[in-house]
């Protein structure tokens, strides 16, 4: 009995799920908070100094800027490519889909792609919390949930017409429902989410390792133990979740139809004022350099925030394995390699990483294994810079 007692204790999980009920109403209410806060900050920016935007309603005009003209232009009137120049085929689809199918029934293109942002942004936030909720101990969870909500670049979850919120609310939603062995509704979902950002297939590759990842531990094993057996029961009800390599396949079909060239959404990164090109250039970051021996210091600071984020979801993703499992540690490593890699100064990766949310799970779980006074300075900290990203952006500052 006594050995019996010690096996279970030595297989037991090092940290307990939280077993409270899941406060889906007062999250919703911080979320509703911070997203009214940062618009009177945008508003009263844009009443001084900005008249972008297709409403006339500053409070909304104030969070139209940067991709939003490219996001609001495919979903007013397609996609466009030119050969070695910026165009709109940089943009995957799914985002502006929703705000054109929006439009008709909310008085216009831009107001559908707000409140289809915003509204993505909310489900995001509900999903990552309830993902969360079922991992994690209290203290992990509600700090998790903190990180996520006043990371400094999860402004693009309250307001801009992008396609963050919309991504990260598909990705959260498809590995729940790998979890919950629904593999063809997760094979679905994916697909949305990887036609939804160029970084998507980094969901396709994670749902295919936690498949795999799952029938491994069905049969005895922990982590990759027994994957070979794992792998010869492979059926077809688990393979449905490969479905979601399709997203990018139907992309690259509708670019070699449309415009002859399936890979016209890379080429484009490389034309001028973009020049985020394939090579070794931006491989070693030569930008990045030129940037902090040269540049100003805000750029400099703004460039080297960027890279010490991508470092810290890199730290994090041993404790992503140990705390969530290989599954979640594959989105996560090939989701922020792919910035890492493709970006010429890190410019963007910031909020790239907002899309890590294993990342910031795993955050959030370090946060409450550190003294009190830590674990509630770094999200106001984090809050502060938040506001402080929302102004520049607002004020037409490239911040990500």
């Amino acid at each position: 009995m006594t050995q019996q007692v010690a096996a279970r204790q030595v297989a037991a999980p090092a940290h307990r799920p939280t077993m409270t009920r899941w406060p889906w109403l007062p999250i919703t209410g911080v979320f509703m908070a911070i997203t009214l806060g940062l618009t009177v900050v945008v508003t009263v920016v844009h009443l001084r100094s900005g008249t972008m935007g297709h409403t006339g309603l500053p409070w909304l005009d104030g969070w139209y800027r940067w991709d939003s003209a490219w996001y609001w232009r495919i979903a007013a009137g397609g996609y466009f490519y030119h050969p070695g120049h910026q165009s709109s085929i940089a943009f995957f689809p799914v985002f502006p889909l929703a705000a054109r199918a929006l439009a008709p029934f909310v008085g216009g293109t831009q107001i559908a792609g707000q409140v289809v942002a915003v509204g993505s942004g909310l489900v995001a936030v509900l999903l990552f919390s309830r993902w969360v909720w079922n991992r994690l101990p209290r203290r992990s969870a509600v700090l998790a949930i903190a990180v996520l909500l006043t990371y400094p670049y999860s402004l693009f979850l309250h307001g801009p017409m992008y396609a963050d919120a919309t991504y990260l609310a598909l990705a959260v939603g498809a590995f729940l429902l790998v979890d919950r062995r629904r593999y063809l509704a997760a094979g679905l979902v994916g697909a949305l989410a990887v036609a939804s950002r160029p970084f998507g297939v980094a969901v396709a590759v994670g749902l295919a390792v936690r498949a795999l990842e799952m029938l491994a531990r069905d049969e005895g094993g922990r982590g990759w133990q027994n994957l070979r057996a794992a792998v010869t029961r492979v059926r077809p009800r688990q393979a449905t979740v490969l479905i979601a390599f399709g997203g990018l396949l139907a992309w690259m079909t509708y670019l070699w139809a449309r415009f002859g060239n399936p890979l016209a959404f890379v080429e484009t990164e490389s034309a001028p004022g973009w020049d985020q090109g394939v090579g070794p250039a931006t491989w070693f970051k030569q930008a990045f350099f030129e940037s902090l021996a040269n540049g100003t210091w805000g750029l400099r600071l703004n460039l080297g925030l960027q890279a010490v984020i991508c470092l810290l979801v890199v730290l994090l993703v041993p404790r992503v394995v140990r705390r969530f499992g290989w599954g979640y540690a594959a989105y996560t490593a090939v989701m922020i390699a792919i910035p890492i890699v493709g970006t010429k100064d890190f410019m963007g990766s910031g909020r790239y990483a907002l899309a890590a949310f294993p990342a910031l799970a795993a955050a959030g779980d370090w946060l409450a294994q550190r003294p009190k006074w830590l674990a509630r300075s770094v999200p106001v900290a984090m809050a502060v810079v938040l506001g402080v990203l929302t102004w520049y952006y607002t004020n037409m500052v490239e911040i990500s």
